[in-house]
This record gives C-alpha cells, structure tokens and sequence, in this order.
C-alpha cells in the first residue's frame, strides 16, 4: 500500500510514457484529497484513450459477477474503459471478498500490451482499519495493482496545506505573525472541513488579486463554515483541546443539536476511556482492546495520548458529571451542576485538558 507521493509518481512515469496498471484501490476519509487524487488518475488514463465510463455501487443485493464481466468486456464503441467499483462501508461481505479475490486473479492473468490494458478498473474505499488492509481480499488486490493511502490531516498540518493550497493560485499570506495569525484563522474557521477550506481558498482569489493577502483581508473574507459534529466535539475532548470544544459546543448549541444526543456520545467515550485505563492498570494491551471496541483514525492516537494525560480522579468525576447531566436532560435534579447542561459538558471538557 503506497501513499499519495508515491501515485504521483507513478503518473509522472505514465505521462512519459509508462505503462497504465488495470487495477487502482484508494481509500481514505477525506473527500477532497481523495476526490483529487483520482481525478489525476483519470485525467491520465483520459490522455490515454480510457474514455467511456462505468460506474458501479457495491450495496444490498450487488451482483459481484458485474465486475468480473466489466474487466473481461471489450468495449461496444473500441473505446478503452474506465470502471469504478464504490464500496461504501469497506466491507464486501462474504460473497464480495470471494469475488474481489478471483477479480485479482483474473487482472493478474490477463497479458497487457504495449498500449496498455483495455480496461482500467478503479475500487473505492473508506478508511481501512488495519485488519481489512491484512484480509485475503485486500492483499490480492493490492498485490496485482496499486492500492493508495489517503491520509487526513491532523488539525497542526492545516495551516500549511492552507498556505501551499493560497501558492497555486499565486497568493500568499504576509510573513511573520501577522501570515501565521490568519492562516490560523482559516483553520479555525473551517473545522477540519477541507472542501470548506478549498471554496474558502478559491473565493480569496476570487477578491484579491495574486500577491500578498493581510490578515484584514484574510479575516473579512472568510465565513464561518464549520462543520459542527459530535465526532469531532468528542476528538477535541480527548485531545484536551478547551478552546475548541468550546467552540465547537457554541456551534453545536447554535445549530440546535439535540443535547441528548451529544451527551450520549460524550459519556460514551468516557465510559471506553475508563475502561482502557482498568486494562492498562491491569498491564493488558490497550491496543487490542481498542480495535475490539472498533476505534480507529485519529481516536488511535488521541486515546494512549489521554490516558497519559487524565488523572484518575479527574476521570472519575468528569464520569460523575455525565452522570449528573443525564438526569439533568431527563428533568430531575443535579444541583451540583451548572444550571445549563451546555456549561456542564464544558466542565467535562475542563477535567480532561
């Protein structure tokens, strides 16, 4: 399995003439980076004569033979083919993994000639945990083709990718504090939301012309477009962020998110968190127990790192808060809390930093 660097290139290779493969896996759980990187796949393969497409989602009641006939079938108008097999859920089921193993096999025995294969076929993934990326079906397809990683960003990586995405489009932010401030800006600003970064992005060219941008600019441009969501309230949770899951609980609040529904994912995670620091006190491997409790992505990192930084006692009371604000929600007395529940979710916030 490869990551971005390495698929661009390979398309260096095919622009000067390299041999197109008949088979790309891409997975990840960025929409932007991994809408891009396959659209500089397909614009290859386009220079290439891969011109007639075909899509295919894998959902309830998929005939999986559809793609073994679409790498077998030549094309009605001798056009070279482009497939997309969308798999959603990352999870083919039984049927879909035997299926993608005879499809690896059947790539792999298919000779290709000096113009490349007749069909170019193009899986889409989720973010894989690392067990479906050690699975029979996963390791044929990549075995036979090539299967690319896209990585997110970690919120620290924003404010350069901002800063390189301004450069395309020949603008810059001033140098020293003043640049960094409004980079930032934008960061905060978008909440990890890429495509809101990159509309963000796009509407400063629109304004300004190329050159440098001030920070006044920069801050009278942007709108606010976060995306306000539990997943990421609960992110900043465990990563000890005050700041924004402050920010983040306004939104929330503002955007008229059910209470009941953000408590219950708060106390979920406090309950997982307690019961990995009993398995580390216990000398029991903390890793394990998170891939049984299905926590992957950046909740991967941010667990170990909060256990190291939470005091027992502190994440005791946080659990005795949520407990309070339970019954807070459903209308009965927590007189130890603050009067709005909102405020009793910042000072859970508060004993975790």
């Amino acid at each position: 399995m490869v990551k971005t660097d390495a698929l661009l290139v390979h398309l260096k290779k095919v622009e000067a003439g390299g041999a197109i493969l008949p088979l790309y896996v891409f997975s990840g759980d960025e929409p932007l980076l991994m809408m891009e990187a396959m659209d500089q796949l397909r614009l290859s393969a386009k220079k290439l004569g891969y011109t007639e497409r075909e899509v295919l989602l894998q959902e309830r009641g998929f005939d999986w033979s559809a793609l073994l006939s679409a790498g077998q079938t030549m094309s009605l108008f001798g056009d070279k083919r482009w497939v997309d097999l969308r798999i959603p859920t990352g999870k083919p089921g039984r049927d879909g993994a035997d299926a993608l193993k005879q499809f690896a096999a059947q790539v792999n025995s298919q000779a290709t000639g000096p113009e490349g294969p007749d069909t170019v076929v193009c899986i889409v993934l989720p973010r894989l945990d690392a067990k479906t990326k050690t699975s029979a079906w996963f390791s044929a397809l990549d075995e036979v083709g090539m299967a690319v990683q896209i990585d997110s960003l970690d919120r620290s990586q924003l404010p350069q990718w901002i800063a390189g995405r301004l450069k395309r489009q020949n603008q810059e932010v001033e140098a020293g504090p003043e640049g960094m401030r409004a980079l930032e800006f934008i960061a905060d600003q978008v909440e990890g939301n890429l495509i809101a970064a990159h509309q963000e992005i796009q509407k400063l060219g629109l304004l300004y012309p190329a050159g440098k941008l001030t920070e006044d600019q920069v801050r009278t441009a942007i709108l606010k477009v976060a995306r306000y969501n539990v997943f990421e309230l609960t992110e900043a949770m465990l990563a000890g962020d005050l700041p924004r899951l402050n920010r983040m609980l306004d939104g929330l609040k503002g955007e008229g998110e059910p209470l009941v529904l953000i408590l219950w994912s708060v106390t979920e995670e406090l309950r997982l968190l307690s019961k990995l620091k009993a398995a580390s006190d216990a000398g029991e491997s903390v890793q394990q127990l998170m891939r049984a409790n299905r926590v992957w992505g950046n909740k991967e990192r941010l667990y170990p790192t909060a256990l190291r930084r939470v005091q027992p006692l502190k994440l005791r009371r946080a659990m005795q808060v949520a407990a309070g604000l339970d019954r807070q929600v459903k209308g009965l007395s927590a007189p130890d809390l603050p009067a709005d529940p909102w405020d009793g979710l910042r000072l859970v916030g508060n004993l975790l930093r």
